[in-house]
């Protein structure tokens, strides 16, 4: 059983393909005429890529699963909760969880466009900003999860959320076993960016104890 949860969008910005393409346009204008240097760009590129996000949303989800005070105030205001930590910036304003419950599974998707909480997940994988990802999640997403090694029993219902630039959704997974013990540092070990787009699932406690 699937469903999904779309809203009307109501974007500010283009496709996202056709900005990029403008992007790289004036990357490249601007790079020839020597204002940028292209290292410059490249140490922003590895910071979205592996310093802010997708650890900044592993921490969050980390304190939610340790946390239920932290959790209950990601309910009432994901965007305030997440600054609490410190990650606020690109497209991480207007930010909702949605939680992974026993029969539950949710999945994120941008129907028109892009939209991705950067400040949280860092840089969008090329897959999530593909026209077939974005078709596909909404018809189909229980062959689209498959494709992703991620087999869900027909017993559990797939809830697809579709981000607009007025509202943007993090996953949070459900905890993996044998973990009860575990710190925030460990348990964000466990946290993929996968398992906060709902493409995949955490680490196993056996995954990165082994």
């Amino acid at each position: 059983m699937s469903t999904s949860k779309s809203s009307e969008h109501s974007h500010s910005h283009s496709h996202w393909s056709d900005m990029e393409l403008r992007v790289k346009t004036l990357e490249s204008l601007l790079v020839e005429k020597g204002y940028v240097d292209p290292k410059a760009l490249d140490v922003i590129v590895e910071t979205y890529e592996t310093k802010v996000g997708p650890r900044n949303g592993a921490m969050v989800v980390a304190k939610a699963w340790s946390d239920p005070d932290y959790l209950e105030r990601l309910r009432q205001d994901t965007t305030a909760a997440i600054a609490e930590l410190g990650f606020i910036g690109r497209q991480g304003e207007h930010m909702r969880i949605v939680e992974n419950q026993p029969g539950v599974h949710n999945m994120v998707v941008c129907t028109l466009c892009s939209c991705y909480p950067w400040s949280v997940l860092g840089l969008p994988p090329v897959w999530y900003k593909s026209a077939p990802y974005r078709s596909r999640a909404v018809s189909e997403p229980r062959a689209v999860l498959s494709e992703f090694g991620l087999e869900l029993g027909e017993d559990t219902k797939i809830a697809v959320w579709d981000s607009t630039a007025e509202m943007r959704y993090l996953v949070i997974p459900q905890r993996p076993v044998d973990t009860d013990n575990w710190d925030e540092t460990r348990l964000a070990e466990l946290v993929t960016r996968d398992s906060m787009i709902g493409t995949g699932l955490p680490l196993s406690a056996s995954e990165i104890s082994a």
